[in-house]
């Protein structure tokens, strides 16, 4: 993910400078005393020198988050960490006039960009909570630049500390059981072992318990009345226009639908069965 930040970051620097003809290099090295004397032309060094979460965009909300997709699966997913990655930018040239010129132009270009322009995001930074921030020449980092310099056996040169926030999410999503489509319940003969049941077949006296949903992209879900015609029993349709339906045997039923007085609608079910979804913008079966 760093590397794709830091390509991000080229891409970035060379539309705004602009950047032609490979004129100035873009390099992400430890601009280290051996690394400064190979420089053969003016280069940029984006030296990402920290990464540290960012205490204070800690989420306050609960660890995890529930998403439910229009089918109904429910996805759970930990919420991501936010990094701050700290770059160092510097700029090297034969003349320190030419530094400083270099050095303006990056810090004017990223001044007029506080977020990463998403249209340079690649697919795996596009999946962000926030646009990626970016932050310049605060005055909290780079306390003691030449404690870094030191570290790098390099003479101190001016900089621009840049830290750009990203949200990493190492976690896998972990998929929910959607709403319950059937339960069979079977029943056991008196004085009946639990080994028997659990290997027995379904027999006659099998019940089921289904659940179901009424979708409509135009009807008031609210005013659905739903009933079941064999046995005459109006279902409770809740507001999301799931029902459920008890004491089912095994076979076909008939759900008779009428919305706020209009027309009757009928939809063929068939118990146990994968789905009970009744779409009411659809033709009918009856």
């Amino acid at each position: 993910m760093f590397d794709e930040l830091d390509e991000v970051l080229r891409k970035l620097l060379i539309r705004e400078l602009p950047i032609r003809n490979n004129e100035v290099d873009i390099k992400f090295d430890q601009p280290k005393r051996e690394w400064s004397a190979r420089i053969s032309q003016p280069t940029l060094n984006l030296f990402l020198y920290d990464v540290r979460e960012n205490n204070t965009l800690r989420q306050t909300q609960p660890m995890w988050e529930i998403v439910k997709n229009e089918d109904g699966v429910k996805t759970k997913r930990r919420r991501p960490v936010r990094m701050d990655l700290h770059y160092m930018v510097t700029a090297w040239a034969t003349e320190p006039e030419d530094e400083h010129r270099l050095l303006t132009s990056v810090l004017l270009a990223l001044l007029r960009h506080p977020h990463i322009p998403e249209e340079l995001l690649p697919e795996s930074l596009q999946d962000q909570p926030v646009p990626i921030p970016i932050m310049l020449a605060q005055y909290d980092e780079l306390r003691n630049p030449a404690d870094i310099w030191g570290a790098l056996d390099n003479e101190v040169k001016p900089a621009i500390a840049s830290v750009v926030t990203i949200a990493v999410n190492p976690y896998e999503l972990v998929t929910l059981p959607g709403a319950v489509q059937s339960v069979e319940t079977r029943l056991l003969p008196s004085g009946g072992r639990v080994e028997d049941l659990l290997e027995a077949q379904p027999v006659e006296k099998t019940v089921w318990t289904v659940g179901g949903i009424v979708r409509s992209s135009r009807e008031r879900l609210e005013d659905v009345t739903l009933t079941l015609v064999e046995r005459r029993l109006t279902l409770p349709v809740r507001e999301d226009g799931r029902f459920v339906i008890e004491g089912l045997k095994s076979g076909d039923y008939t759900l008779e639908v009428v919305v706020a007085g209009g027309k009757q609608r009928r939809y063929r079910v068939a118990v146990p069965s994968p789905d009970y979804t009744i779409v009411l913008d659809e033709d009918s079966d009856g």
